[in-house]
């Protein structure tokens, strides 16, 4: 049996799937080649990640197709309903990027709360001639510990978040409306464990008393934040995406940054992608990352693995 990688996979992954007995293709074949490629070479398993669109033109198109496999957690690129009413397998790996988004939400923190999204802009370009401004302009930092992180969907990723700032020292409070409440694990390097039970509370609640706010919910219909939920935000607040573009008003966002309602954004995922907003890519405020959450060393060999661990389940 044949797998298309289209999107690339880690060498685990390929190592893992040769094991049991598949013939993994990794040539990245552009979208609209995808059909005949598919075709001439009766592909059994198309793997993507979130470049290639899998529409149900596709799917019907390639009769050969058994099984669509997401290295990573959202579908949104994937008619996965459809695809699963035409006979075909539809898998993810929702737990194998967790870790690796939720550090690059704190690079994203940890650089808001010290400015380094601008110094790094600046220091090369004045350093030499105004240190002394610089140093002064950035020397205004806080501390995360202590402070009040808040959470907007507690799935996988939004625990692994939590996780992080609780060994921090934050205080961490938690929206979901589909979870009461969950207890997060802290493992240690020596094998001590301390656990933490979490009671969700309203959305107005967690906009209210967040310092900084992360979201981590899948894409959605409309905007979880938009002008509203700026104006109930405390002053100053710091808010990061790095779930799906299209689930923060980025033309709200601006105006809060504007108006110092926002200190600063970190933003990996943006509503038009892959050509963002210039007004995000440029603002003085915002930083950036051109969607990496799940693109770690680590994150990419838990997914290869997973996945062909998965599709020898499903296709032997």
């Amino acid at each position: 049996m044949k797998v298309l990688a289209n999107d690339g996979i880690s060498q685990s992954g390929v190592d893992a799937l040769k094991s049991k007995g598949f013939e993994v293709i990794t040539t990245k074949v552009a979208q609209e080649q995808l059909e005949n490629y598919i075709n001439e070479n009766k592909v059994d398993a198309l793997l993507v990640r979130s470049a290639t669109k899998v529409r149900k033109e596709l799917i019907d198109a390639c009769p050969s197709l058994k099984l669509i496999g997401r290295g990573g957690v959202g579908m949104d690129n994937i008619d996965v309903a459809y695809a699963k009413e035409k006979g075909l397998h539809v898998i993810n790996t929702p737990a194998a990027s967790s870790a690796s988004v939720a550090e690059l939400v704190f690079a994203h923190l940890y650089g808001g709360v010290r400015f380094l999204y601008d110094a790094n802009r600046n220091m090369p370009l004045e350093g030499e001639s105004k240190f002394g401004q610089l140093k002064k302009a950035y020397a205004g930092g806080i501390e995360l510990r202590g402070k009040t992180l808040g959470i907007i969907g507690i799935g996988r990723i939004g625990q692994e978040t939590a996780k992080i700032a609780l060994g921090v020292g934050m205080k961490v409070v938690v929206f979901d409306p589909f979870i009461d409440d969950v207890t997060i694990p802290l493992e240690f390097f020596d094998g001590q464990k301390v656990e933490f039970s979490i009671k969700t509370i309203s959305k107005e609640e967690v906009l209210k008393q967040a310092d900084f706010l992360t979201l981590h919910v899948p894409a959605q219909k409309e905007y979880v934040l938009g002008k509203k939920e700026f104006e109930i935000m405390k002053d100053g607040v710091g808010v990061v995406n790095a779930a799906r573009g299209g689930v923060i008003d980025e033309v709200a966002l601006i105006e809060a940054l504007d108006s110092k309602k926002v200190s600063f954004a970190g933003i990996d995922v943006f509503e038009n992608e892959p050509t963002p907003a210039i007004k995000v890519l440029m603002h003085p405020k915002i930083s950036l990352t051109p969607h990496i959450g799940a693109a770690t060393g680590e994150a990419q060999d838990r997914i290869g693995v997973e996945l062909a661990d998965q599709i020898g389940e499903l296709l032997k």
